[in-house]
């Protein structure tokens, strides 16, 4: 990670953060594992999310750390990447992001894409997935197995955000 998604002048040092192995659901229907970074103080909680995704068989496509694309969170997204910390700042700002603490995952970022007011989709292969009504596999939907089980460990969804709507991320902070 050093020097690709942590860097000198992170908001926290590699003794704040943890890598998780968990195992997942693919698209495919097959158990697999996969790696996420977040911290310390969430390890727990998302462990035991990670749990109740498995048991309730939701699946993601793949869930490989950012690094794997060299950081670019945009490269991850278009991969269709579940990923967690990335040391970086909020697009179009010089706020650290939630990512940048490990206290955010984007989940199924293709399935669960970003979108705004002005019709923005991120990542573009997403936009069949815009209309939430819709029913696929990985697709977040409020209610569902996935927010009950993030919201069991105090995290929100950017789905529930009143505009943007970042249906991939959830956050502890809620941002």
């Amino acid at each position: 990670m050093t020097g690709v998604s942590w860097h000198p002048g992170c908001p926290v040092g590699f003794a704040d953060l943890r890598l998780l192995t968990v195992s997942r659901w693919g698209f495919d229907g097959r158990a697999h594992r996969g790696r996420l970074v977040v911290h310390r103080d969430q390890a727990r909680p998302i462990i035991a999310v990670m749990r109740s995704l498995y048991r309730h068989r939701f699946p993601i496509r793949r869930m490989r750390l950012v690094d794997a694309y060299g950081a670019d969170d945009h490269r991850s997204m278009n991969a269709d990447n579940t990923s967690a910390f990335n040391c970086r700042t909020v697009a179009g700002t010089g706020r650290w992001s939630e990512h940048a603490y490990g206290r955010a995952i984007d989940l199924n970022p293709i399935e669960n894409p970003y979108v705004t007011g002005s019709g923005h989709v991120s990542p573009p292969a997403g936009a069949p997935f815009v209309r939430r009504s819709r029913r696929a596999a990985g697709l977040v939907h409020r209610g569902g197995a996935v927010v009950r089980a993030f919201a069991s460990a105090g995290w929100a969804w950017g789905g529930d955000w009143p505009w943007p709507k970042d249906y991939q991320h959830f956050s502890a902070g809620g941002h």
